[in-house]
C-alpha cells in the first residue's frame, strides 16, 4: 500500500497504529498513539531493551530521543493535510531527569506552524506532566 493511502485509511479509521507500524523505528519501539478529540498522546510502552543503564535501571537516552521525534512526527501526521511524512530540519534535546523502567508519554505543542516548516515542542513525561523527564524541540519541513 502507498504512504498516501494508509495515511488516508488511518485519519479515516482514527487509528494510527498501521501508520506506526510502517515505520520501522516507531515500530521498534512499538508506539503507540491515544487521540481523545484534540488531544494527542503518544506512549513508549516500557520494554527490557530500552535500558541504556542497568545499573540505576535507565531508559537509553536513544530510545527516549527517537520516541520524542516519533511523537513530533505522528503528531504532524494526525494535525496537518499532508500526503508525506515531513522531513526532521533540526532537532533538541533537554533531558531533564532519568527516564525509569515504565510507560513514557508524550505530549506536542506546536509553537508556529509556517507554510513550509512546524516548529514543535515535545514534553516526555512517565509520572506526571508536570515532571518532564525530557522536552524536544524541532523544525520539520513540510511538503509543499
Amino acid at each position: 500500500m502507498k504512504f498516501a493511502d494508509l495515511l488516508t485509511s488511518c485519519r479515516a479509521s482514527g487509528d494510527l497504529g498501521p501508520m506506526v507500524q510502517s515505520i520501522p523505528y516507531a515500530n521498534f519501539l512499538d508506539l503507540r498513539i491515544d487521540i481523545k478529540g484534540d488531544e494527542f498522546t503518544c506512549i513508549l510502552p516500557f520494554e527490557k531493551k530500552l535500558i541504556g543503564n542497568p545499573v540505576l535501571p535507565a531508559l537509553h537516552g536513544g530510545a527516549t530521543g527517537g520516541f520524542l521525534e516519533c511523537a513530533g512526527l505522528f503528531y504532524l501526521l494526525w494535525k496537518m493535510d499532508t500526503k508525506t511524512l515531513p522531513k526532521t530540519i533540526d532537532f533538541n534535546i533537554d533531558y531533564l531527569r532519568t527516564g525509569q523502567p515504565r510507560d513514557t508519554f508524550a505530549n506536542v505543542v506546536m509553537v508556529k506552524l509556517g507554510r513550509r516548516v512546524a516548529n514543535l515542542r515535545i514534553e516526555a513525561w512517565q509520572s506526571s506532566p508536570d515532571k518532564p523527564i525530557a522536552l524536544g524541540h524541532c523544525n520539520f519541513m513540510l511538503d509543499a
